[in-house]
């Protein structure tokens, strides 16, 4: 899966001569925590709404609630959003935009194609593709166990659900306790709890959960 198929798009955008309570205030109203900053079309950076709501002048607390607040309406995107931006293209794979948003603690980053900025691809865009991976919002049957880390292991359980008329509603590999095992996390519909774990109890090296799930 690629960047371009969940990016979110069209993006909301501000300039960097906008106030920042302007901007705040279209964040707030597209339900937004991040936007990309343009300049005549061109990606000059990015503010995050943490960026607006921790802006202050520089004197702050010895001036009174009406010079803070003409000052603040003074302070603009461009003062401080960030300015060295990390973008990621429509064809660049969903796991490698979640590692650099991972690897750099950031929560989103602008999609470009050439030089014009056609999405943006967040930390909820990941999450909202989490749960469709693991199956969240299906019923079913969802365990947790250890395969030995082998060529046809995998196989021989998803075939063995395909015998009992099951269907493999979701799977994901990760490290196992050591070098020798994977640690697997598998949905199935179709079959119930027992059967399923009769399945798991024959090929798994170790089964570390196993319950039923519902939306």
């Amino acid at each position: 899966m690629l960047v371009g198929e969940r990016m979110t798009k069209p993006v909301v955008h501000v300039s960097p001569d906008m106030a920042i309570q302007d901007a705040l205030q279209l964040m707030r109203k597209e339900n937004i925590r991040r936007t990309p900053v343009l300049d005549k079309g061109n990606l000059v950076g990015i503010v995050s709404d943490k960026d607006l709501l921790n802006a202050s002048p520089s004197q702050a607390t010895s001036l009174s609630v009406w010079e803070l607040n003409y000052l603040l309406s003074k302070i603009t995107v461009l003062e401080v959003m960030t300015k060295t931006v990390i973008v990621v293209t429509e064809e660049t794979p969903i796991e490698e935009a979640a590692r650099i948003m991972a690897d750099n603690k950031i929560g989103g980053l602008p999609v470009v194609n050439g030089s014009s900025v056609v999405g943006i691809i967040t930390e909820t865009d990941i999450f909202h593709l989490m749960l469709e991976l693991t199956g969240a919002r299906e019923d079913g049957t969802r365990a947790t166990f250890l395969l030995a880390d082998k060529p046809g292991e995998l196989a021989k359980v998803t075939n063995a659900v395909a015998e009992k008329n099951g269907n493999v509603i979701a799977v994901g590999t990760f490290f196992g306790d050591d070098n020798k095992t994977r640690e697997v996390m598998m949905k199935v519909g179709g079959i119930g709890e027992t059967d399923f774990q009769k399945i798991l109890e024959e090929y798994a090296v170790e089964i570390k959960d196993i319950r039923v799930c519902c939306d």
